[in-house]
């Protein structure tokens, strides 16, 4: 068994050695009075749609003095100054899955984009399908050459030798816990799926690309997934970056500056999550799981779905899900949820981002979900949340490293007897550094007691797309520092860049706070970094530091309350969360530190790894067995057999769709066709036979349908309403003055949708209420506000045991959580077993409809247990079933069998 590991970014890329007489074909050299960052760079980089002029003041030259880590000097961004090369191997994967790699320094030659940034609108005049971004690609779409490149010059990198190198892009967090899985044995066989994170069009079409390929697949374990300049462009800098990556983390684009309007960029989505699924498609085999991840390859699940019915897919996203009055603003909604939902198991990083899945796929595409999932007219789709950790044996090894040792001890001169609050973002308006800043200023206007004894470090990764939060954070950091700094003191030490990684291992190790701010994020795994190397084993540092953490990251979610958690748009809150954090008390910061670690020690990547796909293969084989292809159909002979050899008997059968057709529910009068009467008379000649006839209908309605068949049992209103065999009385399961106070509250919330939607109406019955709104004109429309219904139904009513549940195309039935068919059916059974001689050993249930499912899994559980003999449950519906049989006669054939049973009596 293989598992595919999809992800855009491979863990390694190709280097290429080009002839020095020309300088212009690679990368840059990286000046020597700076470190040089580990992201991708290798490519040119794209005009920006918000391109400006650098507003970044010049900088003050700097002392070159290898024993200070930060230096002093009055210009916005401080800069780090490197002494010697960092030891390679120290590098691994930082753990944040969207921030800058750690590497050894290298600046990687390989070719720039051809691609036309952004993508050429007029894309979208004839054809919108990804065959025409196809097309534009071969046409060879140029960008305007940079410092006098051409083509001619481009094409040496056709015959360039080239060495596999470690990627400075992609998840590290996802490396992190597969290096975790291989190295403790619970991962044997792995292929990665990906892209080189680098422009191909430059490369040699055959020769070239495939040695790369089979170099990548014999001594890496790599599927690379070569994508046209033009295609990949369209896909991550215009769609990823510009379009979901805003939407996942709550900013809608709607400024005047956004494209996110110009959905041509939607094409080239297309066709790389397509380059990817045919990759897979085309290397799979039975028995293989495929493991996709993030949002860049939403749709790779059901386009694999479709080419492989049968394989086992799982998908994780590691960003944060945005509510459904988020999402739904995307043009594409329906069809990047209708993705996703062609994996077996959706993996998200806390509770929060699972239901606002949950909900929006009820409100947007109409179906039922539950909390475990979504169920599917075919087949359901498990929902769970399991949050990513750090890997900590890897942190440890590398923290051991010489250097860290020495960055430790150079920091720690050179801020002695100052108070050091840290931190390590992105530059973009989602990591809140603009805030923060801002709050610690407050916080310096408000206590200047604490001037000339605190120091802010933070380390900002640039982004090419920011030019104006670049510009505003810098003029942050000058006021800052232009108040408040002097010859021999600096509060704010502000770093454009990012830091090597035993620097940032250091940074972590003798801060005393680390401030994390971000406005909405998944994970933020730096602080869990930060934690682990707090605990005071470091020679030299036995202290343990606070934690200031956003309450919009997914990571405050498994702290418990244990951090300082705060609002980043509350700056008051934030400066008093600074003061507490450095004038907390020792006792109450190991307190509060070891409840932390536990989280850390517990949420670690390589846990997250297997308990995903040990629960893949769970679902998997829970979704395959309920699968109607693999559900046998019903044998009569082997069922009239074990009805000949019982003694007591048990019959409980749907009526709407299994004993009769559906019936419109305006009709005057109500009957049962006369067959089914009859049947139903035939089944209870025979004393041993119980006969229950379950339904949604109110009781009187089923009195009138069957006053002539004598002693027969009903449940009404799907188990609210119990008439008992023999019996002439109803009794009713609940309790009406609590069903009456929230059928009021619930009617008053349809009635709203009711008035927006032409053709609608309500049913309101004892115990359910039922928007209809199958007869509306406009259907998509009605659809939709069927789903708004519904989800703000189950927000508001949560607390009074109810759900609303959408069946497509025609209604949403609310009803009651705690009475079903099922209790209903534990009810009857536990009353024959105490009110007879004999038990029951032979039962049957038949139904067709998805509320039929919890009384077939009761059933099942009576056969398992052995309580109940023989057992048959069968299903009439082509969705998947928890029933043991199908039978695809429809009500002909439920009354066949009923017929066939009652002349074996």
């Amino acid at each position: 068994m293989t598992v595919f590991i999809c992800s855009l970014f491979l863990p390694n890329t190709i280097n290429f050695s080009l002839p020095t007489s020309s300088p212009r074909l690679g990368r840059p050299a990286a000046p020597k009075s700076r470190p040089t960052s580990t992201r991708i760079e290798t490519s040119a980089k794209q005009p920006s749609l918000f391109a400006q002029r650098d507003l970044t003041p010049p900088q003050t030259p700097i002392r070159e003095d290898a024993n200070e880590f930060f230096s002093i000097n009055d210009g916005a961004a401080s800069r780090t100054h490197f002494p010697k090369q960092e030891n390679p191997r120290s590098i691994i994967a930082p753990s944040d899955p969207h921030a800058p790699a750690w590497g050894t320094g290298k600046l990687f030659t390989q070719p720039r984009s051809r691609a036309s940034s952004p993508p050429p609108a007029d894309i979208l005049k004839h054809n919108k399908t990804a065959e025409k971004a196809v097309s534009l690609g071969r046409a060879g779409i140029r960008q305007p050459q940079l410092g006098g490149r051409s083509d001619s010059h481009d094409r040496v990198f056709a015959h360039a030798n080239w060495t596999v190198v470690p990627a400075d892009q992609g998840n590290g967090g996802l490396r992190n816990a597969v290096q975790a899985a291989v190295r403790n044995g619970s991962l044997n066989d792995k292929i990665w799926v990906g892209t080189l994170g680098m422009p191909t069009d430059a490369l040699d079409d055959t020769q070239q690309k495939q040695d790369i390929e089979d170099r990548l697949a014999t001594e890496y374990d790599s599927l690379t997934v070569f994508c046209k300049d033009s295609d990949f462009d369209g896909h991550y800098t215009h769609y990823c970056k510009q379009i979901l990556w805003p939407v996942f983390h709550y900013q809608i684009p709607d400024n005047p500056k956004s494209k996110a309007y110009e959905d041509h960029s939607w094409v080239y989505y297309v066709k790389v999550n397509q380059d990817f699924a045919d990759k897979i498609v085309k290397d799979w085999k039975r028995g293989d799981i495929i493991w996709i991840h993030d949002y860049h390859l939403l749709l790779v699940p059901s386009m694999i779905r479709k080419k492989l019915p049968d394989a086992k897919i799982g998908f994780f996203l590691h960003v944060a899900f945005p509510s459904s009055e988020v999402f739904r603003c995307l043009a594409v909604r329906k069809e990047l949820l209708e993705g996703m939902l062609g994996a077996n198991l959706i993996g998200f990083q806390i509770h929060e981002y699972a239901r606002h899945f949950l909900q929006t796929c009820s409100r947007l595409l109409c179906v039922e979900a539950t909390n475990n999932g979504v169920q599917l007219e075919d087949r359901f789709v498990d929902v769970m949340d399991m949050a990513i950790g750090i890997d900590p044996v890897a942190l440890e090894m590398n923290r051991a490293e010489p250097d860290v040792a020495r960055w430790l001890h150079t920091m720690q001169e050179r801020y002695r007897g100052k108070k050091l609050i840290v931190a390590r973002d992105k530059l973009d308006y989602v990591r809140g550094v603009r805030q923060k800043l801002l709050a610690y200023e407050l916080f310096l206007n408000k206590y200047p007691e604490w001037r000339d004894n605190v120091v802010m470090i933070q380390v900002a990764t640039s982004t090419t797309e920011q030019a104006e939060l670049d510009a505003t954070v810098s003029d942050i950091v000058t006021r800052v520092n232009s108040s408040w700094a002097n010859l021999a003191y600096q509060p704010l030490v502000y770093l454009k860049q990012d830091i090597s990684y035993a620097q940032y291992i250091a940074l972590l190790t003798v801060a005393d706070a680390l401030m994390i701010t971000s406005q909405r994020e998944g994970m933020n795994l730096t602080c869990h970094e930060y934690l682990f190397c707090q605990d005071g084993k470091f020679e030299g540092h036995n202290k343990h530091g606070s934690l200031i953490l956003s309450e919009f990251t997914g990571s405050a979610s498994v702290f418990g309350k244990n951090e300082l958690s705060v609002n980043p748009w509350d700056y008051r809150q934030c400066d008093e969360a600074i003061k507490t954090a450095l004038e907390m008390e020792d006792e109450e910061k190991d307190t509060r530190w070891t409840k932390l670690n536990e989280a850390v020690m517990e949420h670690t990547a390589e846990h997250w790894f297997t308990a995903f796909l040990t629960r893949l293969d769970k679902v998997y084989d829970e979704q395959h067995r309920r699968d109607t292809t693999s559900v046998p159909r019903l044998s009569i002979n082997r069922l009239g057999s074990q009805y000949q050899k019982s003694g007591r008997r048990l019959f409980i059968i749907d009526y709407e769709g299994t004993l009769a057709s559906w019936g419109s529910p305006h009709d005057i009068i109500l009957t049962s066709p006369q067959r089914t009467l009859d049947v139903l008379n035939d089944i209870l000649v025979d004393e041993r036979n119980t006969v229950y006839v379950m339904s949604g209908r109110q009781p009187e309605e089923l009195d009138r349908l069957f006053k002539r068949v004598p002693n027969l049992g009903l449940i009404a209103e799907n188990g609210c309403f119990l008439k008992e065999f023999g019996s002439s009385d109803w009794v009713e399961m609940s309790d009406p003055e609590k069903m009456h106070a929230w059928q009021d509250s619930v009617e008053g919330i349809m009635q709203y949708y009711h008035e927006r939607t032409p053709g609608s109406w309500i049913e309101r019955r004892h115990c359910s209420l039922i928007f209809h709104y199958k007869s509306c004109e406009d259907q998509e429309s009605a659809s939709r506000q069927a789903g708004d219904c519904a989800s703000h139904i189950n927000d508001a009513c949560e607390e009074q045991r109810v759900s609303a549940i959408p069946v497509e195309g025609e209604a949403v039935i609310v009803a009651p959580i705690d009475w079903s068919k099922g209790t209903a059916a534990m009810k009857i059974f536990e009353g024959l077993e105490k009110n007879t001689d004999s038990p029951v050993d032979f039962l049957m249930v038949v139904g067709d409809g998805r509320d039929d499912e919890v009384i077939f899994r009761w059933a099942n559980e009576l056969q398992r247990k052995k309580t109940v003999q023989n057992v048959t449950t069968v299903s009439l519906g082509s969705r998947n079933t928890e029933a043991g049989y199908t039978l695809t006669q429809g009500v002909t054939g439920v009354l066949t069998v009923l017929q066939k049973l009652a002349q074996l009596s």
